[in-house]
This record gives C-alpha cells, structure tokens and sequence, in this order.
C-alpha cells in the first residue's frame, strides 16, 4: 500500500461569516487543487453556514479558535505541506500563482507576497494598490491582502502568527526578515475593496497610517484593535 501523497503546497482561508464571498474563492482555487495543492479553510465561529458550503471543496474544514492569526496557526499546523500560503477570502489568486511562488522559494527566497490590485468603484483604489506594492517592495513588509506565502521551516522557526488581534502580518514580515529580503512578486492578487468603501478611501488610508505609527511606535496590538474597530 503506498503512502499517501503529501502536497506542494497548502493555502490556509481563515474564514468568519464569509458565505457570500467564499464560493467565488473556492471555485477559483479548484485547478490548484487539481495541481496538488492543498486547500484548509479555518474557521472562526461562523454563524451564516460558512463550514457547510466549504465542505466539499476544501481538503479540510478546521473549526478554529476566532481571531486571525489563531485561525492561520491552526491551518498550517493542520497541514504537513512545506510551503503554506495564506489566502483572504475576498481576495482571488492570479491562475499561475502556485508555479510562481514556487519558484521563487527555489531560487533562494523563504517567504514572500504578491503585489495586489483593489477591486471596487473610487479610482483611489488603484493608487492606493500601487502605493502599499511600492512601500512593500521597499521596506520588505508584506500584508495579509498580498496573500503571504513561506516554507513550512521558516514559518515554523519564527513561531507562526503571532497570537494579536491585529497586525499579525506586519509583525510575521518582520520576523521573517530576519531570515531574509522576501520576494516580492509582481504578479496580482486581486482583493476586495468593500472595507475601503464601508469607511470610505480617504478615512481609510488616514486611520489605517495612524493605526501602523502607533504600532511602530510600541503600542499593543490589542489597543491598536479597540481603535480600528
């Protein structure tokens, strides 16, 4: 009897009343499935039949404790690929992804991000996009809306998410540097820009600066969360 195929790669979706979204996701991401790729969905407590309507797409469907970061934790530690991505579910990989992240981390890189296009009406959308792929390239901090990807050993090495309410992304981009630059890669994730809508762009971006200096400047990641929401 053989043993069973591990595979490639593993992209973790956490996930949080998300039904209205998420079949669009899952079915964009069955012809890396069908690559072998592994797809684990984490979710947090969904109330709307989310686990339900990923069932039969997904390798796994993990009921994980809420908040962002434990949700990820939980679906690479569910998983025994060596490479993890780490997928939002409003935002929709380019079809090559898996081929190009792959072959990043084998010419030398242990982690890495996409750049990312905003879907949505205001035309800020589109330079805003350009502004965080620039900032990113330039200080080697990615975000979770640039779909995160690293090798199983240096994620593990710097100890996975770290267990705050917010930016968790920021901080695992700085953990990470300490292995190395990432690849930035310039092919497009393209995510939803409901959350820029909602608030409207301008409030966004101001809050969103704000709320980063504070970080930088020491504050906890959980006052930083009480300002955000």
């Amino acid at each position: 009897m053989s043993a069973p195929r591990v595979p490639r790669l593993a992209i973790v979706v956490p996930v949080l009343d998300e039904a209205q979204a998420l079949p669009t996701l899952l079915q964009a991401l069955q012809p890396l499935r069908a690559r072998g790729c592994e797809l684990i969905v984490a979710d947090g407590g969904s109330r709307d039949g989310t686990p339900a309507l990923a069932a039969p797409w997904a390798e796994a469907v993990l009921a994980a404790p809420r908040g962002r970061a434990r949700q990820m934790n939980a679906g690479a530690a569910a998983s025994t690929a060596p490479v993890l991505l780490f997928l939002h579910a409003d935002t929709l990989l380019p079809p090559e992804a898996d081929t190009l992240l792959l072959q990043a981390l084998a010419a030398g890189r242990s982690w890495g991000r996409f750049d990312v296009h905003i879907d949505g009406r205001p035309r800020m959308l589109r330079v805003v996009a350009a502004l965080m792929n620039l900032r990113s390239r330039m200080s080697g901090i990615a975000t979770g809306d640039q779909a995160m990807f690293a090798t199983r050993e240096a994620f593990d090495r710097v100890g996975g998410f770290p267990d705050q309410p917010l930016m968790e992304d920021i901080e695992l981009s700085r953990r990470l540097k300490r292995l190395g630059p990432p690849a930035c890669l310039r092919a497009r994730v393209r995510t939803s820009g409901r959350r820029w809508e909602q608030r409207g762009v301008w409030r966004t971006i101001v809050l969103m600066w704000r709320l980063r200096w504070r970080y930088w400047r020491g504050e906890s990641a959980e006052a930083i969360a009480r300002a955000y929401r």
